[in-house]
């Protein structure tokens, strides 16, 4: 059996494209591993097919995190034989690259996003220097590209003129297990349920405009916000919705494993997504709640982002807002259960969506490349 692994820096466990690729892999006749990082709140996590690697490190954020989970990345590639690699993310591709070169192995790179125009290095240009540098030297040399949504696609090919193809990162179909309810999870059946969910509530996703909305002075009514995951502001907002005396509407669950994120996302009214274009990689962003509250049929409210609003308005599965501002934000969560026969369209449309927004047909675009790359192994 070909042996392949895939590295990622993200938390293997709640990766979940890293682990949908994994099992296509899997099917297609791959031995899997995962090789990342263990972090001080990393949930337990095994496998029962899945070789899992799950590095600790002294660091676990900056240059000094980077720099170790590389070199630690190189040797365990270096020294383990594998017959395809597969390198999650810019900052997983150089030990990846090196490795490809030194032992003759083909690799596949997946970009989850524009790395380089990403919030968190526009305002550090010495670092978004580093790793353009690593982009502009390898991304030119490879031959199986593939990122997540056309305009990401199209960024990456105008700038290195490499052909990279898409495989948006869509849940796999949805199917109620055991019948959930909100009385099971004590969430009230006289209320409206707002939902924000995400792995990566962090900055400039509007989870602090959408806190603000549920002041009682914009006029929502009967109606409870819920945050479901982490991220690098979930400090934060808690703080902030103490201090605006709202923890009586505006409630907070920690993250948990996808398939019960899923059963959760689907007892809500509205999911939101409201990320702002403040970076490119903001800008032409799909994120992954989007398509959870598709897939779950809840309809969306969304910030009117290029892929997301093609989405949203495309398949009439909801709203977008036209700023961020919290008393235009409460404006349309009002409006968007102000008619029940509007209402009910979007959700009839969400679950009609969800048939074609899902894994499974994502994946004859994998099985292009990896059928030829196995073929040749």
């Amino acid at each position: 059996m070909k042996k392949v692994c895939l590295s990622v820096t993200n938390d293997i466990a709640t990766d979940q494209r890293v682990l949908k690729v994994s099992d296509f892999l899997h099917r297609k006749g791959f031995d899997i591993s995962i090789a990342g990082r263990k972090k001080p709140d990393s949930p337990a996590f095994e496998h029962a097919v899945f070789h899992i690697f799950r590095f600790k490190l002294w660091f676990h954020k900056g240059f000094l995190f980077y720099a170790a989970y590389n070199i630690r990345l190189f040797f365990f590639l270096l020294f383990r034989k594998f017959d395809l690699l597969v390198a999650n993310d810019l900052d997983t591709l150089l030990p990846n690259y090196l490795v490809s070169r030194i032992k003759r192995v083909p690799l596949v790179y997946d970009t989850h996003e524009y790395f380089t125009g990403s919030t968190e290095l526009m305002d550090r240009p010495m670092v978004r220097k580093t790793w353009v540098r690593i982009e502009k030297w390898i991304f030119p040399r490879l031959k199986h590209v593939f990122t997540v949504n056309q305009s990401i696609a199209d960024l990456y090919e105008k700038e290195y003129g490499v052909k990279v193809r898409v495989v948006r990162n869509l849940p796999k179909r949805f199917l109620p297990a055991n019948g959930l309810t909100r009385k099971d999870i004590d969430w009230p059946e006289d209320k409206k349920i707002v939902l924000m969910q995400g792995g990566a509530i962090n900055i400039d996703r509007g989870a602090e405009e959408l806190i603000h909305a549920m002041k009682p002075t914009y006029g929502i009514e009967n109606v409870l916000l819920y945050f479901i995951g982490s991220g690098d502001v979930w400090e934060e907002i808690h703080e902030l919705t103490k201090k605006l005396h709202l923890t009586q509407t505006v409630k907070f669950i920690p993250r948990m494993p996808y398939q019960k994120l899923m059963q959760y996302t689907a007892l809500a009214d509205l999911g939101v997504s409201i990320d702002k274009p403040v970076s490119p990689n903001y800008k032409y962003s799909l994120p992954n709640k989007l398509f959870d509250y598709i897939g779950a049929g809840v309809p969306v409210l969304a910030s009117p982002l290029v892929e997301v609003k093609n989405i949203v308005k495309g398949y009439n599965v909801g709203d977008c807002i036209e700023s961020h501002d919290p008393e235009h934000i409460a404006e349309k969560i009002r409006f968007m259960f102000s008619d029940q026969k509007r209402y009910n369209i979007w959700r009839e449309n969400a679950k009609k969506a969800a048939a074609e927004l899902c894994w499974e047909n994502e994946e004859t675009v994998l099985s292009e490349v990896y059928d030829k790359i196995r073929s040749a192994l």
